[in-house]
């Protein structure tokens, strides 16, 4: 595809969760996100019912959380400055052709209804639907795929990415993070923490989800990468809400492992490209706080990959392989497994 002429206009859609942009959108925020019935499984009124309960319990906690960052997400002026560098590698990639990304978020503007008008109104040829997922799950990017489908009614051939936990410069940028704070830590002797957000072990167990092996795979692909000698690094799991019981051990569980141990530790965040709430807040304070308090030392956080450029050209191939065919297809290896809720076992069961 590389050089190609076609003057093809290709729409790229970016799927994120999305945060809110000040105080006063906190509330509405959470009442979308857990409206979701991807987040909580009750059927309307009940869901809706609920949603706003736990919005309404939650906010003034949360506004305290965001009023750390500076009172709202940084999740969205990030996402737009992946969006632009990818633009511009695909502009390299791509010459021949116009190419545009665009930003749908799934709990907050831009909502993926006001998206998929503005990708109707550039009409495109070409849609690549790309989650910032690197793994899939039913609560990620299944959700954003359901709602893209139900929003979107313009031109254009559509496939998208589901997934992309192996993808070489996704590995890239981690190990580079992990390498920079392990070479900080110096002779200190540390353990490597893959800190995954969380999902309830009910998602694996019952609706097939692929969340965990996905997690697994990407954290050995990363380790491999780093040159992480067998027991120097564990798979923790952060952000359980709620009584049911989710993946674990709990990334606060290992931080206690490693002060029993003596050790350091060098948290990496393996399931967020960008920085936001989670690594904020929770795995700078609350979980360095945490460290402190168990006594251990250091506490070191490798960052989001951000706009790092291994990334950012992984995103970009990513497109371009996935141009040529439709349907949902991972970028690099998928699932293991023969995962009841992977889109592409779905689309095979159905064909």
């Amino acid at each position: 595809m590389s050089g190609s002429r076609n003057g093809r206009r290709i729409a790229v859609v970016l799927f994120n969760l999305g945060g809110p942009d000040d105080q006063a959108s906190v509330k509405p925020f959470l009442f979308n996100l857990f409206s979701d019935p991807a987040i909580i499984g009750l059927p309307n009124p009940f869901r809706a019912l609920l949603a706003r309960l736990i919005s309404s319990r939650r906010e003034t906690s949360a506004q305290a959380n965001y009023a750390l960052m500076g009172g709202g997400s940084p999740l969205l002026p990030e996402t737009r400055r992946q969006g632009e560098a990818l633009t511009q590698v695909l502009a390299g990639l791509l010459p021949g052709d116009e190419v545009r990304s665009f930003i749908a978020m799934r709990y907050w503007s831009p909502l993926t209804g006001q998206t998929a008008a503005e990708v109707a109104a550039f009409a495109p040829d070409e849609i690549v639907l790309l989650p910032l997922y690197p793994q899939f799950s039913t609560t990620t990017t299944q959700s954003s795929l359901k709602a893209w489908r139900e929003a979107y009614a313009g031109p254009g051939v559509s496939r998208a990415v589901c997934c992309y936990p192996e993808a070489p410069g996704w590995i890239e940028a981690q190990a580079d993070g992990v390498r920079a704070k392990l070479a900080e830590a110096g002779d200190r002797p540390v353990r490597v923490l893959f800190s995954a957000h969380g999902i309830p072990e009910s998602l694996i167990a019952k609706k097939g989800d692929p969340y965990q092996e996905q997690i697994e795979t990407t954290c050995a692909a990363i380790a491999a990468r780093a040159g992480l000698a067998d027991g120097s690094w564990s798979i923790c799991y952060q952000s359980r809400v709620g009584p049911m019981k989710w993946l674990g051990p709990s990334t606060p569980e290992a931080i206690a492992q490693a002060g029993r141990d003596g050790v350091g530790v060098v948290v990496a965040p393996v399931a967020f490209v960008s920085e936001h709430i989670e690594t904020l807040v929770e795995l700078d304070i609350e979980y360095a706080e945490l460290a402190h308090e168990q006594g251990v030392s250091p506490y070191l956080r490798s960052p989001a990959v951000g706009v790092a450029a291994p990334f950012i050209r992984t995103l970009a191939d990513a497109v371009v392989d996935a141009l040529p065919r439709t349907g949902v297809s991972p970028y690099g290896p998928g699932c293991r497994g023969n995962w009841k809720a992977c889109p592409r076992t779905c689309e095979r069961r159905a064909a």
